[in-house]
């Protein structure tokens, strides 16, 4: 591995296994994210050059800008053969708020590339949802999953006090931890705390998990401190993150401000 003491010089990307998972530190945000976007890419030609066809899932939050334009430019993906998800979505907002994940989505990826499917949480009833949306995504497996890991380190909105490793469920309706929502205040997505829904559909963790490739953008100071615990803490869904330590095909990409003292 590439030195990783923040006194001198550095040479980028490092790279360190942690657990079975992969890490790579990039100087900047934009490098770590186009890293990701090429890597995703990858992983999409890969399994439309074996299989034909290609599943995937989406997240929507800042930390996910720059990987996904990467791969709305990548050459040589035949999209019209690529099926679309996402891994969650508020429940109360309208179908047409800004604030939507499906929103953010749409402008920055589906309303841009030619998908063969694509598969949106709409509004509706909560449940059904949940059901409609788990057939779907076990009609065939997922070959990539592009995600984050939140403040609190949750994944998805698997928050600490809802986060189950051996969830039987694929898709689930949570109450949002006050960490997950203050977040969300932090990322600049709603103008304060009040303005936050209290609940949402996600993905389960096992749903996660049965991706073929993880691919995991995780950037800025805030997170350092949710990356240290990743890398560091016992494996418990205290920090849901820590679950990725088990995962051999997960690629977890950060920047500079992510690798400090905490996270040395």
């Amino acid at each position: 591995m590439t030195n990783n003491s923040l006194n001198g010089n550095m040479t980028f990307p490092i790279k360190k296994p942690i657990g079975q998972l992969s890490l790579e530190v990039h100087a900047n945000r934009v490098a770590a994210g186009q890293a990701a976007g090429m890597a995703v890419a990858d992983a999409l030609r890969n399994a439309l050059a074996q299989k034909g066809t290609a599943r995937i899932i989406f997240a929507a939050a800042p930390s996910q800008n720059k990987t996904l334009e990467t791969l709305v430019a990548a050459p040589g993906i035949d999209w019209k053969k690529v099926t679309a998800f996402h891994m969650d979505e508020y429940i109360g907002l309208d179908d047409h708020a800004p604030q939507r994940f499906s929103h953010y989505l749409q402008t920055r990826v589906f309303d841009k590339l030619p998908l063969g499917e694509v598969n949106l949480m709409v509004c509706g009833d909560p449940q059904s949802i949940c059901a409609t949306y788990a057939k779907k995504l076990q009609e065939s497996p997922i070959d990539v999953v592009c995600m984050g890991v939140g403040e609190n380190g949750h994944i998805a909105f698997n928050d600490p006090p809802v986060a189950d490793f051996n969830d039987p469920e694929w898709v689930k309706v949570v109450e949002l931890d006050l960490a997950c929502r203050q977040q969300q205040v932090n990322d600049g997505c709603f103008p304060n705390l009040e303005a936050v829904p209290n609940q949402a559909v996600t993905l389960t963790i096992p749903a996660l998990l049965a991706g073929e490739h993880l691919i995991c953008t995780i950037l800025g100071e805030r997170k350092r401190a949710a990356v240290h615990r990743m890398i560091s803490d016992d494996i418990s869904t205290e920090h849901p993150a820590t679950i990725l330590r088990t995962k051999k095909s997960c690629t977890v990409y950060i920047d500079q401000d992510c690798w400090g003292p905490a996270s040395v």
